[in-house]
């Protein structure tokens, strides 16, 4: 019997936010709008909390000397060099549709990966989670990077495609239909959301 749990990744102000700094000007901002994707976070966030799924958040949120930063990329360089993504600024929080509610774990991270430097990994052990969702943006950085993790340290993993989004649409189909099926299955949160209507995910049915 294996316990499942929704991961949602990244889903912040700067990121995918309507006038998102970084979202803006990378493309993300619009596919996010253009896909739906944060009305139907909500939606399946109503969902799981109705079934007592449990939910666990994660955001890249920088402490003020950029100690917690550890990818050495240029990427995440430019962040320090622009004061972006500090813990507490409002563009680092989560936007409206994914924002946590009370009692479920957020973890901040410094780089693309959320398992690394977050005690994700620890937490997932003591709640005996062994199955998860995931979803986030963008689909070709945090949320395969997640599902590759995840897959390799023995998780079941279930990619949410609609609860994603990337750079392009473009972006986002490669990961969905070539990188992301390597190390994960793919599917609706539709599915998510009827498997909890019939009692699967968490006690050993969920894909």
């Amino acid at each position: 019997m294996r316990r499942a749990a929704l991961l949602l990744m990244d889903y912040q102000v700067a990121i995918c936010g309507p006038d998102g700094k970084l979202g803006t000007a990378s493309g993300l901002s619009a596919h996010t709008t253009d896909r739906k994707v944060l009305p139907r976070v909500a939606g399946v966030l109503a969902a799981v909390r109705r079934h007592g799924l449990p939910v666990l958040h994660v955001r890249v949120a920088f402490d003020p000397a950029y100690l917690r930063r550890t990818n050495r990329s240029a990427r995440f360089g430019g962040m320090e060099k622009n004061g972006l993504l500090r813990a507490g600024d409002p563009d680092t929080e989560f936007v409206p549709e994914a924002a946590p509610a009370d009692g479920e774990a957020v973890f901040e991270k410094g780089c693309v990966n959320p398992f690394i430097g977050t005690g994700l990994e620890q937490r997932l052990t003591t709640l005996g989670v062994r199955e998860l969702y995931l979803g986030g943006v963008a689909t070709n950085f945090v949320v395969e990077s997640a599902a590759r993790h995840a897959g390799d340290s023995g998780y079941a993993v279930t990619v949410l495609e609609d609860l994603c989004a990337s750079y392009s649409q473009e972006m986002h189909e490669f990961a969905i239909t070539r990188t992301l099926p390597t190390f994960a299955a793919v599917d609706s949160s539709d599915t998510l959301v009827a498997a909890l209507g019939a009692g699967e995910p968490g006690n050993g049915g969920g894909h």
